[in-house]
């Protein structure tokens, strides 16, 4: 779907209401639009009084619109909800509103200044897809899927407590309570799910009836006389809060901690050696996405990752570097113009924002980089160059890392007990992630993991915006770090002379300026990367029941965040991030 396709058509009444062109209906009325969000969806799904007592509860609502119906839950959850509780949203919209749109439309109620405000200020992007929003101030997660709501359904993996059903009205827009949307909403509803709607269409009450909601119609608000609600039967899931250990203390493993810390569960690390001993213990890493012009999935993989580690970077004090990294073709002329033709294909792409990805000429580029290169490249304004150290203390902050090596793991009843090379117990845990890069490989002999040796450089001095080609450079905050080889089958760990001659070649066959100004002070190290045969990442439950996420490759810093959310969201029994299509793709059991 294109941004174009995707326009609501929005129009504004007299009285200041938006109004949907595409479908000819005002989203609220400005005279009582909250007091009916309030009367229709919060009480009509027994808000506050459902979710007390609970540690977790999930609102779905199709129809995001505006957001209003989100900042009035946000409102009444920050005021009521149970200590330590945390609240995720799923929401589907088809048609986005712009965050300008719909900051003019939620200024008509100043009480809920706060809510709307965080709603605002990390409004979604518009591409197709899912995106995570954070906001914090209210112990809550919002996971927007803009696309078709069959689709957002479909790939949805969470369980809602309380479904809010907003879409413009059956007759208007009969997509969005279609028999296969009831469906859906059917399966994805906890045992004692509420339901909440406007309309009292015939074929709506018989559909949810049909699919074991109790439904009763309700006197309704304003000049609307009746609505719905409704009501699952069954008995509330019971919650589990597991103990959870991971095992490295990497990207990967951080990652997973922080994503555990949000949904308020405990979790150890533990780590032969100390955090960022592997591939996350450079000077600077780089976030960037695979780019793919082919498969439409994996280019919404890295598309959603980097947006998702973008703002979560953005979000860590002293964690980023540099913003936007400039991707150069290939030096060999024939490479370049493919390059050059899949720069284009992929900067039209419709899964990236507006300016994300543009392909720039000779002359930005040398702007960009201080030097010619005549080929110009695909500016990646939303990659970022990043501290690695200052992600894993802040990430890993409020967790206990224990110094020790795990050499097996064994199950014990119901949970696990993770052992030394001497058959002691480190931890018994209810849940396991190993993250431990290549080392994963022989802690659980997956078959699917290979090693990659990879040395890099960095010298003190002069500095550079962020670039790859096949090498890269990356600023470190005190000059540049440089490289790297990529050695299949190799884990030694010893720095070598040739490498270190290979990467400054390198350097200097693409920025000779560049690297004739290098000093002679610096270092270098060496990391073994983990790579798959189909050079995608393994992230998520084993069908032994043990979780994993390795494979990163060299793209670690781009894709461990969203993933190490989803493996997170797995052990809490929390909504996923992830699309089901896209956490197939990923799953340790496809080879």
């Amino acid at each position: 779907m294109s941004s174009q396709d995707a326009s609501p058509r929005l129009t504004w009444t007299e009285e200041g209401e938006p109004r949907s062109g595409r479908f000819g209906d005002v989203y609220f009325s400005r005279d009582d639009g909250l007091a009916e969000s309030r009367a229709v969806f919060l009480q009509g799904c027994d808000l506050p009084g459902a979710w007390a007592g609970r540690q977790g509860f999930t609102v779905a609502e199709l129809g995001f619109g505006t957001g209003l119906n989100i900042a009035a839950v946000l409102d009444l959850w920050r005021r009521t909800r149970p200590e330590g509780a945390r609240l995720n949203v799923f929401s589907v919209e088809g048609f986005p509103l712009t965050v300008e749109e719909a900051r003019r439309a939620l200024s008509n109620w100043p009480e809920l200044a706060e809510p709307a405000e965080a709603l605002l200020e990390a409004w979604p992007e518009a591409t197709p897809g899912f995106h995570r929003v954070d906001l914090p101030g209210f112990d809550a997660v919002l996971d927007l899927a803009v696309g078709d709501v069959g689709w957002a359904l479909d790939q949805w993996s969470g369980t809602a407590d309380a479904w809010f059903l907003d879409g413009f009205s059956p007759a208007l827009n009969p997509d969005m309570w279609s028999p296969q949307v009831l469906d859906r909403i059917a399966e994805r509803s906890a045992p004692d799910a509420r339901l909440a709607t406007f309309t009292v269409a015939g074929a709506v009450r018989r559909g949810l009836s049909e699919r074991g909601f109790v439904v009763d119609k309700r006197p309704g608000h304003g000049r609307k006389r009746e609505r719905l609600e409704a009501r699952r039967t069954g008995l509330p899931q019971a919650e589990h809060r597991p103990q959870v250990a991971i095992v490295g203390a990497g990207i990967a493993g951080a990652s997973v901690a922080r994503a555990l810390a949000a949904a308020g569960l405990t979790a150890v690390v533990i780590e032969a050696d100390r955090p960022g001993a592997g591939g996350s213990g450079f000077p600077a890493g780089l976030a960037t996405p695979r780019l793919d012009a082919g498969d439409a999935a994996i280019a919404g993989l890295y598309a959603q990752a980097l947006e998702r580690a973008r703002h979560l970077y953005d979000a860590t004090p002293g964690a980023v570097l540099g913003r936007g990294v400039l991707q150069l073709p290939q030096a060999e002329r024939d490479r370049a113009e493919r390059d050059r033709a899949r720069f284009a294909k992929i900067a039209d792409q419709p899964l990236w924002r507006e300016g994300a990805m543009t392909v720039i000429d000779a002359a930005a580029a040398e702007h960009r980089l201080g030097e010619a290169q005549a080929d110009g490249g695909l500016m990646m304004a939303d990659a970022r160059v990043v501290r690695p150290a200052v992600i894993l203390e802040a990430w890993l902050e409020g967790t206990p890392v224990l110094s020790a090596s795990v050499a097996s793991i064994r199950r014990a009843g119901d949970r696990w007990d993770l052992l030394d090379a001497q058959g002691r117990i480190i931890v018994t845990a209810d849940a396991v992630v190993a993250t431990a890069g290549w080392g994963v490989e022989a802690l659980l002999e997956t078959g699917a993991l290979s090693p990659v040796r990879g040395q890099a450089d960095w010298r003190d001095g002069p500095s550079v915006e962020g670039a790859a080609w096949g090498g890269y450079v990356a600023p470190t905050g005190a000059g540049l770090l440089y490289g790297a080889t990529h050695t299949r089958g190799d884990v030694d760990l010893t720095p070598r002379d040739a490498d270190s001659r290979h990467n400054l070649e390198t350097l200097k066959a693409r920025l000779p300026q560049l690297a004739a100004r290098l000093s002679q002070e610096g270092g270098r190290r060496v990391a073994v990367r983990a790579s798959t045969r189909d050079r995608l990442p393994v992230a998520g439950l084993r069908s032994d029941g043990l979780h994993i996420l390795s494979g990163l490759g060299s793209r670690g810093f781009c894709i461990a965040p969203l993933l190490g959310e989803h493996v997170a969201a797995l052990i809490a029994g929390r909504p996923s991030p992830l699309p089901a299509s896209l956490a197939e793709r990923v799953s340790p059991d496809r080879f």
